[in-house]
């Protein structure tokens, strides 16, 4: 069952694209967290999407905010994107799906993993979702204006 706005994130331990532990709980209580759910690294649209995120970087933690990507791509090809991209925030391997699946989110015409993005407040409340395989930038609009009405 996938969760809903109004529900508690669940936490989890993932490996960042520098093989360190992360820990969703680690940001309870301090920050919002814009967890972002794609399909694959140095895809089309994914590559949009992660330069949007980029691009919008210094606003986001200007509003208290923390990004973080999860795809099940592996932590070297993470590395390999974040550095080819300039990319500021961390992204998460998940290679066999489970928090992709805890979180519900579903494959977009039943082969592409779903693009989704969670805003969740600094309690670990979810206060926004927005599921968009196609819009790639308005993701990171959908957080920022999200956060800002908080």
């Amino acid at each position: 069952m996938a969760l809903q706005i109004g529900d508690k994130a669940i936490d989890f331990t993932l490996l960042n694209q520098d093989a360190e532990q992360v820990n969703l709980s680690d940001y309870r209580d301090k920050k919002w967290v814009v967890l972002y759910f794609y399909p694959k690294d140095n895809t089309y649209g994914c590559t949009r999407e992660a330069c949007s995120f980029r691009d919008s970087y210094e606003d986001f933690t200007d509003s208290g905010a923390e990004v973080i990507g999860i795809s099940s791509d592996d932590v070297k090809s993470h590395k390999s994107f974040t550095e080819k991209h300039h990319l500021p925030f961390q992204l998460l391997s998940d290679e066999k799906a489970h928090i992709r699946k805890q979180y519900g989110v579903s494959k977009s015409l039943g082969l592409l993993p779903g693009r989704v993005t969670y805003i969740i407040d600094p309690k670990g409340t979810i206060r926004h979702i927005f599921n968009s395989q196609l819009n790639f930038n308005k993701h990171a609009a959908e957080a920022l204006k999200t956060i800002a009405e908080y």
